[in-house]
């Protein structure tokens, strides 16, 4: 993934909500401007036209893992860019089961722009934006 870079190493948070399964990376302190959605995931994007969070619905499902697994998260990585009428969104996370440490290899997600909501279109293709969000 190419292109400007926002770099969110130790400034991300994240949150799974166990209840209706959605997992949730966030960068702190960058100013919102609209979000995106794309299979089950919902990508914000900040005024700079930086991918700056990211919420999947159904992430059990998604990443073929127990509830449990996501609820005991203790590293996490993601990298999204958008770049040639395409979002590439990338996980990798780590989770604590039974007092070992359990790595998730990386995941890869991509969609065409052309398969996004026109109205949120328009901005997502001005340009390459990418951003690397680590816990």
């Amino acid at each position: 993934m190419t292109g400007r870079h926002l770099d969110g190493k130790g400034k991300g948070e994240f949150v799974y909500d166990y209840k209706y399964d959605i997992l949730t990376f966030k960068t702190k302190n960058r100013n919102y401007k609209q979000s995106f959605e794309f299979q089950n995931f919902v990508l914000d994007v900040d005024e700079e036209k930086f991918i700056t969070g990211i919420r999947i619905f159904d992430a059990s499902k998604v990443f073929d893992v127990d509830k449990v697994v996501l609820k005991n998260v203790t590293y996490w990585e993601f990298n999204a860019a958008i770049e040639d009428n395409k979002i590439m969104v990338q996980f990798k996370f780590t989770c604590n089961i039974r007092n070992k440490n359990r790595v998730f290899p990386a995941e890869n997600f991509t969609q065409n722009i052309s398969e996004v909501s026109p109205v949120k279109m328009a901005d997502a293709t001005l340009g390459p934006i990418t951003a690397q969000i680590n816990a």
